[in-house]
């Protein structure tokens, strides 16, 4: 996994040393982002309720830091795997530099399924993560955040240990000091323990402020048609935003199934019904009510083959292949998941026309909302929600305008030029170290 997604980088290399004319700086920073500087592997003893020791598998591994301090999110997921975090990773390297962020790229899990312990076992399991990795953290280190299966309650335990460590390594009685700065060495926590607000939301208008820059691009206009693949946090508030902006949502779907209607839906009451019934299936609000006669049900393959103005896969990666691509009809790709296209997958669609806004891109909001969580607690503030978006929109903004120009100077398609800007301020970090 890791080995596949940096051979993709090797046209970029060759890019990049058309542009910076320095190869051999360029090859020796390849050879550096070829391995992560660091991996943390630990053992976690936990003992369950029925008295029985069970020992869980760990991983932090810290990519690189050219730029800033290490960041990225903690998984807990039973198929968590060293290959797996690594390449995380590497993509957290890419996508802080992409943003602009002072910030390197780290990525953290346990195997496990989360679902299998109990409230106590969990929070012991996460204390003892950060016994384990404690050496390694802290705001001028590596900033750890919630991911697949972690939420700010689990950030707000591993923060409270973190404190309590770094008292009694200090010998520090004092109970306020520097409460903040230590809080800022985990971001994702709950508003009331240093959180930002702004931050369950981020990774959803981070898209619709990306895709808002490329319709003012393309001059566009709206109502535009959008299919959201992926009705979870990420896809609801996209859906959300997007709503509010005057798109069109014709089709939503979560992992067992979807809903399709030509007037549209309003995402919130379909989320409303959602909560209600447990299933998608049959929500169909448009408007301010909610009637069967008002749309259809269909497939999550069929929500990808939707003749729509903009796609949007927020679910799990690799959605979209070499099998299916060439059903794709919409004209523009908003990639909210990771990875939710192949490499084959990719080249049949640029070949076609369409325009795809990559996940290093679309859905950078939320380690940018994370950044801004961070400086809160380092600068003792809180910010409003509204200053949060207003930053957000500055830095998604000015990264989207970089990588237009980079794409049209030098005829790359947008997933190009944004490793292209990524690559070149890791090499100016490089450069600088």
């Amino acid at each position: 996994m890791f080995k596949e997604n940096f051979e993709k980088l090797i046209k970029i290399k060759e890019i990049l040393k058309k542009i910076l004319k320095d190869e051999k700086s360029i090859d020796n920073l390849f050879k550096i982002l070829e391995n992560p500087q660091r991996i943390i592997k630990v053992y976690l003893p936990l003992k369950r309720e029925n008295d029985d020791l069970e020992i869980f598998e760990g991983y932090r591994v810290q990519h690189n830091n050219f730029l800033g301090p290490y960041k990225g999110g903690i998984r807990y997921f039973p198929k968590v795997d060293e290959d797996e975090v690594k390449t995380l990773a590497f993509l957290m390297t890419i996508k802080t530099a992409l943003i602009g962020l002072p910030l390197g790229g780290a990525k953290g899990g346990i195997k496990v399924d989360p679902k299998n312990l109990t409230e106590k076992e969990l929070e012991e399991l996460s204390r003892e993560y950060v016994r384990k990795i404690y050496d390694f953290i802290g705001p001028d280190k590596d900033i750890p955040a919630p991911d697949v299966n972690t939420n700010s309650k689990i950030m707000d335990w591993m923060v409270d240990e973190y404190i309590k460590l770094t008292r009694i390594a200090t010998n520090d009685k004092n109970k306020n000091g520097d409460e903040n700065r230590l809080k800022a060495t985990f971001t994702g926590k709950s508003i009331e323990n240093g959180g930002s607000e702004g931050r369950e939301e981020a990774t959803g208008k981070g898209g619709e402020i990306i895709l808002e820059s490329l319709i003012k691009k393309l001059n566009l206009q709206k109502p535009l048609t959008v299919a959201i693949q992926g009705f979870g946090n990420v896809g609801y508030n996209l859906a959300k935003f997007l709503y509010e902006k005057g798109y069109k949502i014709v089709a939503l779907s979560d992992s067992k199934g979807g809903i399709y209607s030509e007037q549209g839906f309003n995402p919130e009451l379909v989320m409303e019904c959602k909560k209600e019934k447990g299933i998608i299936s049959g929500c169909y609000c448009v408007g301010s009510v909610c009637d069967s006669r008002l749309g259809k049900d269909i497939t999550n393959e069929e929500i990808l083959e939707l003749e729509v103005d903009i796609l949007v896969p927020a679910a799990i990666e690799n959605v979209i292949h070499k099998e299916n691509a060439h059903k794709v009809k919409a004209k523009i790709i908003l990639e909210m998941a990771n990875n939710p296209l192949t490499e084959e997958a990719d080249e049949i669609l640029n070949q076609k026309g369409v325009i795809i806004v990559p996940d290093i891109l679309a859905n950078s909001g939320g380690v940018t909302v994370s950044y801004f969580e961070m400086l809160q607690n380092l600068n003792n503030e809180r910010w409003s929600k509204e200053k949060v978006f207003s930053e957000l929109e500055k830095y998604l903004t000015r990264a989207f305008e970089e990588v237009w120009e980079i794409k049209n100077n030098y005829n790359l398609s947008l997933r190009e030029a944004s490793f292209v800007l990524a690559l070149k301020r890791i090499y100016e970090g490089f450069k600088n170290n």
